[in-house]
């Protein structure tokens, strides 16, 4: 078997990143060697692999689903976002460049059709199947000239693909219908069928629907996927929570302890790697919430200040919006803060940036003894270490280099009182470190929180991987499904008016 799949979607967040998972996790269950792979991804949410890669978080999950190490060959092209209209290019895992959006699909994304292709091909020869992942929908017509991720890569490597519609959002039979109308004939010759995600009720009610799209479309539907709480992997386009959201629980159990813990993160601008504190929300009894209102940081019993792609912007906002201020009075009370990477720096006594934004030396808040400085080589890593007695894992994504010059020690950071900061991104998830961090949180915050001694984050991912497997095993027709990525998209599907525009 060299089977291949494209799981494309009628919207973002239709679903995509997690049937991927899910059908990665059911193929290595059943004994196949199978990747993740998806062309182009843009996101702030990235991780570093093993050799030093840069790709999208989504991805090192979907690895994760498939049981193997992540590798640059599964995400060649990840944008990042440093604005309204322009990003930086990560091209198998190194940056080289920021574009616009116009300079980006105005040339430069197709002449990279031949790379994404050529990974491809690399993980398809080395893997039985390779389950690769859209981006936002195959119907964006007026970029479908420069598609390397949606048709352009299904069309380049001959890939069945299967178009997943949210059916929570409504509407979702038109738009199942409108995506496969609006592809030229050569595309919606791929097109395989439908995939229903997050039904909610009894699906013989769907049904007459779903026969009325098979008549309409000549395409079958694969599946109805029930809704389920807490199946989100790691997300790519955006917050999987509203800015000022509590962070879904990955377990719901009452405190070890007397007391619960609040943790507030600030939602600062181009937030990248928020799933830093989904170990935190792990945790018995530890609540944790996006917050943009200096109000909001008073009750905390630990404040969080995440990662960004504009550390400087970022800075700015937290001085306009009055919660500088606010997190300056906590470090005075010995009220805990933490900055995890461009929070770091901005904790920090004063920043060179001739890199990022370009604005030369500006403050910091000067909570920590830290000056750092851009460069235009980025650090990306992958550190172990020990902290506050126990042994840390984590990685590394920054153009800030950072000189401490007091404090304690704290991984690469440092420690002054209760305000921690720190480059290492996922530190939390080293279930001893968390639990050490948290019980110097409660004792500054004085409150009676007591971390439960067996929290697992690995095995908590693992069951959700699998949750995410069964899902796809229990309502998928995973006869069809198999093949579908063995055989390929079925001859002589009918073509759908009016096709794509000249």
């Amino acid at each position: 078997m060299s089977g291949g799949l494209l799981v494309a979607g009628t919207t973002s967040d239709a679903g995509k990143s997690v049937v991927t998972a899910g059908i990665c996790r059911w193929l290595v269950r059943q004994g196949v060697k199978v990747a993740p792979f998806k062309a182009q991804n843009m996101s702030l949410n990235s991780f570093v692999t093993r050799e030093g890669a840069e790709i999208g978080r989504a991805q090192a999950m979907q690895a994760q689903a498939c049981r193997i190490e992540p590798t640059a060959l599964m995400n060649p092209v990840l944008l990042k976002p440093g604005g309204e209209q322009s990003s930086q290019v990560v091209l198998l895992g190194k940056p080289v460049g920021e574009l616009s959006a116009r300079g980006y699909h105005g040339g430069r994304q197709q002449k990279l059709l031949g790379t994404v292709l050529g990974c491809l091909a690399e993980l398809r020869s080395t893997y039985d199947a390779v389950i690769c992942e859209g981006a936002g929908s195959p119907a964006e017509i007026n970029l479908r000239r420069t598609d390397i991720v949606n048709m352009g890569i299904a069309r380049g490597a001959r890939l069945p693909v299967l178009v997943v519609g949210d059916i929570d959002r409504g509407g979702v039979f038109a738009s199942f219908y409108g995506t496969l109308a609006l592809l030229s004939p050569e595309d919606q010759e791929l097109v395989a069928g439908f995939l229903v995600n997050k039904f909610r009720g009894d699906v013989s009610l769907l049904e007459p629907g779903l026969d009325m799209l098979h008549g309409l479309t000549g395409r079958r539907t694969y599946g109805v996927l029930p809704f389920r709480h807490g199946l989100g992997i790691d997300e790519e386009d955006g917050l999987r929570v509203s800015l000022r959201g509590a962070v879904r629980e990955s377990a719901v159990a009452p405190p070890v302890g007397e007391d619960v813990l609040r943790v507030a993160v600030c939602a600062v601008p181009l937030m990248s790697n928020f799933t830093d504190v989904d170990a935190l929300a792990a945790e018995p009894g530890v609540v944790v919430r996006f917050v943009d209102r200096p109000e909001e940081l008073t009750d905390a019993d630990l404040v969080v200040v995440p990662g960004t792609r504009g550390t400087v912007r970022a800075l700015e906002w937290l001085r306009e919006r009055g919660l500088a201020r606010v997190l300056a009075s906590r470090a005075a009370e010995g009220r805990p803060v933490l900055g995890i990477c461009g929070g770091f720096q901005i904790l920090g006594e004063h920043i060179e940036d001739d890199v990022e934004s370009r604005r030369g030396h500006v403050d910091g808040l000067g909570l920590l003894p830290v000056r750092v400085a851009f460069a235009r080589e980025k650090t990306l890593t992958r550190p172990r270490g020990e902290a506050l007695g126990e042994r840390v894992e984590g990685y590394e994504i920054h153009h800030g280099v950072a000189e401490v010059s007091g404090g304690e020690p704290f991984l690469d950071g440092c420690r002054v009182g209760a305000v921690w900061g720190t480059h290492w991104h996922g530190s939390l998830e080293s279930d001893g470190f968390r639990r050490a961090f948290l019980r110097e949180v409660a004792a500054a915050a004085g409150r009676r929180f007591v971390p439960a001694p067996d929290t697992s984050f690995a095995a908590l991912r693992e069951e959700q991987l699998d949750r995410l497997g069964d899902l796809i095993e229990q309502h998928a027709d995973t006869d069809a499904l198999w093949r579908l990525i063995e055989s390929g998209a079925p001859q002589g599907l009918p073509f759908i008016p009016p096709g794509a525009p000249a």
